[in-house]
Formats: C-alpha cells, structure tokens, sequence
C-alpha cells in the first residue's frame, strides 16, 4: 500500500465526522481536529492524527470523558485553575489558553493551570494562539513516566514539553517547541509500527543501555536531552503543571494507550502581554531585528540558518498546498474507523464530494 497525500479538507471533515459520529460536540470536535492537523501539518507526526484512534478508545473503555463538564477550581486577577474533568486535553487546553490571555490584556501576565486532564497533542498548539493577541504563549505540560530521574534506572518523570510562542512584526513568530528528551515517544512508536531502528542516542534499554531496537526502547527510558539539564527539566515540568494544579505527583500519570485508569494529566498555561513590560509595536520589531541578524549570519555548511518553528512552518506551508501524507499504518487505521463511524475513507470519491470538491 503505497503513501497517499490526502488534502487537508478531507481529513479536517474526516476527523470531525468520527467525533461526531462518537457523539462529541462539533464545537469541540472542531478543537481536537485542528490540533492533530496542526501536529501533521508541521511534521509531528507523532502527534496528529494518529492518536485519534487511541482518544476514543480510552473514551470506549471508559477512562476518558468524550464531553466533560469544565468547572473552575480558582478564578484570581492574574491566575486561574480550570478542572478537565477528564476530558480531552486540547478542549481544556484552548480554554485555559484563551483565559490566560485575558487576564494577560488587564495584568500584563495571565497564567492557567488544568487539572484531571488528558494528553493534549502539540505544545504550541496552545502557545501559538497567544499570537493573535499579540502576546507570548507559554504551554508545558506533564506525561507518563519515560525519562529516569538523572542517576537512576527507571522511568519515572515524562518527555513533559515545553513550548513558547514569541511574536515578530514582518518575520515568522519564534516557536520553540520541544520535549525534554532528546525525541517525543512518539517517535518510538512510529518507528516500532513501520519496523524500523532508531539512532542508539534517542533511548535507552532496561538496563540503562543505549538500543536501537524501538522495542527495547519503549520497554527501558527516553534519554533525556542534555543528560542531566534534561532530567532536571523534565522534573520542574512535572512539579509545574501536574503537582502545582493538584492534578498528580511524579510519575503518576497514565500513557495514552493505558486503558486501565483516567490519565490525570496536568497543564500550565502561560500568556504575556509585551504592551504591559514596552511599547510592543518596538518590541516585535526587535524581534525581527533579532531574527534578521542571526539569519544574515555565516551557517556552519552554507545553507540557511533557521529559527525555532521555523521548518515546521514552510512544512505547513507545503502539505496545506500539496496534502498530508498517509503511510500504510495510518491509512488501515482510518479504514477501520471509517468503518466503525459508518463515514467514508478521508481520501475517496465520497469525501471530496461531501466538501463541494467533487
């Protein structure tokens, strides 16, 4: 079965449907949508579409909420703590996200924890929406035990990530965007389902040993980027959003593929509006300046030199003209929902129609 690249509108309505289907509202499915076309759009596959199945199955085994009841735990000037009641992490996300930033615009910096979530995709799913505000996005969250504390033999802290979102005025925004690992797990996943090695650096066995074998891997701990700096950081992401919302202690959270009990997930959401620290029409234009001196720099081989988020943008930029590619694994997995959901294969006849295209 070879590769297919599918438009964006086929799978936007695709994955919308399936939700539906499932009996989530539109208003919500619409949220988990674009988040896992935000991951496939900039190349983290990890992250996109291919967790779908994976969502409603916690939600048929009864460990996930498909429409939780969002309640506020703690509403103050310049802080907040929402409550996902266990439901989709990119619901709760883009709501703490969107309160963060009002509270950004009345007090310079608005900050939102959540609580008894789930996984919530991509980072700067979240950050990013800050920029239309204007303001700098901040989004960390905690995840399963994957990463040894620095010195110890098992997993207990998570590939926690932490991702910023820094406006410009002419140039791309900054978008750093990364796990404290040296790769998301996801990886390891993709590489185990496509039957392929992986770089001895990335992981670790049970044993503490570097493995290529992305068996091995999932079985032993991610190693953590920059040995300690990683561990350390993976650490104070933890302590951050899981144990300051109330949500879990270390090590307490639930993969995405344990069935067995709710995630208890934690997030921190941070906005800042730059208005309230200079004049921010100067400081978007510094940030240009910024990324115009770097990029007017000598690179180490002669090709451009980019900025965080950089790549992933012109990658957005290419599958939302050309499509996203769906390898054999992600195609026999949206033939099976398709047939469980009673809606048609994102790439056939039917669904360009459904959308006015064919």
């Amino acid at each position: 079965m070879a590769v297919k690249l599918v438009p964006v509108e086929c799978l936007d309505l695709f994955c919308n449907r399936i939700l539906q289907n499932a009996g989530m509202k539109p208003s919500d499915a619409a949220i988990v949508t674009d988040s896992l076309l935000f991951a496939d759009l900039r190349g983290i596959d990890s992250h996109g579409l291919i967790r779908l199945s994976a969502y409603l199955e916690r939600v048929r085994m009864g460990v996930m909420e498909l429409n939780a009841n969002i309640t506020t735990v703690s509403d103050y000037s310049a802080s907040a703590v929402i409550d996902a009641r266990n439901g989709f992490g990119q619901i709760a996300g883009i709501k703490a996200i969107q309160i963060a930033m009002e509270k950004a615009r009345e007090c310079g910096v608005g900050s939102v924890g959540v609580k008894n979530s789930n996984h919530f995709g991509v980072a700067a799913f979240f950050a990013i929406k800050a920029l239309s505000a204007n303001c700098i996005g901040v989004a960390i969250t905690n995840a399963s035990p994957a990463i040894a504390p620095y010195g110890a033999k098992t997993a207990l802290l998570g590939t926690n990530p932490i991702a910023v979102a820094i406006p410009a005025r002419k140039q791309r925004p900054v978008v750093l965007d990364m796990a404290s690992s040296v790769v998301a797990r996801g990886k390891i996943r993709l590489a185990l389902l496509a039957s392929e090695r992986i770089p001895p650096h990335w992981a670790l066995d049970d044993q503490g040993q570097p493995t290529e074998d992305p068996a091995s891997a999932l079985k032993g701990t991610m190693a953590p980027v920059g040995g300690p700096k990683g561990a350390g950081l993976s650490l104070i992401i933890d302590l951050l959003s899981g144990v300051l919302t109330g949500s879990s202690i270390t090590g307490d959270v639930r993969n995405i593929t344990d069935t067995s009990a709710p995630s208890k997930t934690g997030h921190l959401m941070i906005a800042i509006d730059p208005s309230k620290f200079t004049n921010p029409e100067q400081f978007r234009s510094d940030v240009d300046e910024a990324i115009v001196r770097i990029k007017a720099m000598s690179s180490v081989n002669g090709g451009p030199i980019y900025l965080p988020g950089e790549i992933e943008a012109i990658l957005e930029e290419k599958r939302r003209a050309e499509g996203i590619p769906l390898d054999e694994e992600l195609q026999l997995n949206f033939s099976k929902l398709a047939s469980r959901y009673g809606e048609p294969e994102p790439w056939t006849t039917s669904t360009l129609s459904k959308r006015g295209a064919g």
